[in-house]
């Protein structure tokens, strides 16, 4: 028997290129990156793409629990993602529903803070609400809190695959009749000294410090490396036909998923692709759709060179009828844990509006790939949502038009 059909009903984004999906989509479309350069650490510059800032008072009685700034986001994103999909946590049976969340590094920015207080005046300057807030499932849980959500909550963590990783079990939630209703993405915010310097130290940034704007260029031929950012995607996910009989609008149908590990490098992707390759093979069979199908990819695009090298060519190999590609993290930053999730909620703005956007900062392509320096309309029945997590560990979403 075939599963059933999952469609996304809702969706929130709360990103560095705006407060809410239509700031975000617009942003993105126009391709005006977000990356600033915003002091130094030690005597190197950084680069960042901040989210704007938000009045604690929309966090509600989260607000007392002093949640990690992922979580902060990650609230937000569920805010509006509830009010699209038409839903009052306040009427639903919580026991049907479910909480899966990617995260790479929810709770850094707690703990490095914490950690210093800790350092400075000993065990009593610690916040009694710092250890709860810095635990791996603290994004979920407090989402579940916050929604009276009493079904399945989890925190997925495989990196930067981590949002797109958390939906496709949300859609197995869904097929396995587990939930009837899963809110599920991801979030991070992790901008601080410890992962600047960490990601400087395996040569994952870029050092375009003169052009921060540029500094980002995903598949062009000057790329560095990324810029870190910080935000959160969140989706709504239902059954389409329970979707329908509660007269649900479905903005788009999420056809499947796929999982690989490279078993390579902890930082370095395998150079020949075969367990990205994998995955991507894995999500096409599992949505049953043929790679020729698939008209649009919004791919991982980070902007490393050995990263988008490996990319590129797995793209090209598997899809040599050339889908149109973009690489939205050239506006956005990276992400991180969030990534895969507010490029999956990218996917469907772009199916919905039959808008392919652009990838900013591209110049100079050095790949086979079919790439816009500025948004184009484009039918877009079938599209593919790639993403790639250190350690090797790969994620793709099937998504199509409802």
């Amino acid at each position: 028997m075939s599963p059933a059909e999952v469609c996304v009903t809702g969706l929130g984004l709360y990103t560095p290129a705006g407060d809410g999906a239509a700031a975000t989509w617009g942003q993105v479309c126009k391709g005006l990156p977000t990356a600033e350069l915003v002091g130094s650490e030690g005597g190197s510059p950084r680069l960042a793409c901040r989210a704007p800032a938000f009045d604690p008072a929309r966090l509600g009685r989260a607000r007392a629990r002093k949640p990690d700034r992922a979580t902060a986001f990650a609230l937000l994103a569920a805010q509006e993602a509830l009010a699209d999909a038409g839903l009052d946590p306040a009427e639903w049976d919580g026991a049907r529903v479910g909480v899966v969340l990617g995260s790479g590094l929810a709770g850094v920015a707690t703990y490095e803070g914490e950690h210093r207080s800790l350092l400075a005046g000993g065990t009593r300057s610690l916040s009694a609400l710092a250890f709860p807030s810095t635990l791996g499932n603290s994004l979920s849980a407090q989402l579940a809190i916050e929604l009276g959500v009493t079904g399945p909550s989890f925190t997925v963590n495989t990196a930067c695959a981590a949002g797109a990783t958390a939906i496709g079990l949300a859609l197995d939630l869904l097929r396995l009749d587990r939930c009837d209703l899963v809110v599920t993405g991801g979030a991070d915010a992790a901008l601080t000294p410890y992962y600047y310097a960490g990601f400087d130290r395996v040569g994952a940034l870029s050092r375009r410090y003169h052009d921060p704007a540029g500094a980002l260029r995903p598949f062009d031929a000057e790329r560095d490396g990324f810029v870190i950012g910080e935000g959160a995607g969140v989706l709504v996910l239902e059954r389409t036909a329970d979707a329908r009989a509660r007269g649900a609008r479905p903005r788009a149908r999420l056809l499947g998923y796929g999982l690989s590990s490279d078993a390579h490098h902890v930082v370095k992707p395998d150079p020949l692709g075969v367990g990205l390759r994998a995955c991507l093979e894995g999500a096409l069979a599992d949505a049953g759709v043929a790679p020729g199908e698939v008209a649009h990819v919004n791919a991982h695009g980070t902007g490393t060179p050995l990263g988008d090298r490996a990319e590129a060519e797995v793209l090209a190999r598997l899809l040599p009828h050339r889908p149109v590609v973009s690489a939205t993290k050239a506006v956005t930053g990276h992400l991180l844990g969030a990534a895969g999730a507010v490029e999956a909620a990218l996917t469907v703005l772009a199916i919905e509006a039959a808008l392919a956007p652009p990838t900013a900062n591209l110049t100079t392509p050095d790949t086979g790939l079919d790439l816009l320096t500025t948004a184009q309309p484009l039918a877009i029945p079938v599209a593919l949502s790639t993403s790639a997590g250190f350690g090797g560990q790969n994620a793709a979403l099937v998504l199509a038009s409802a």
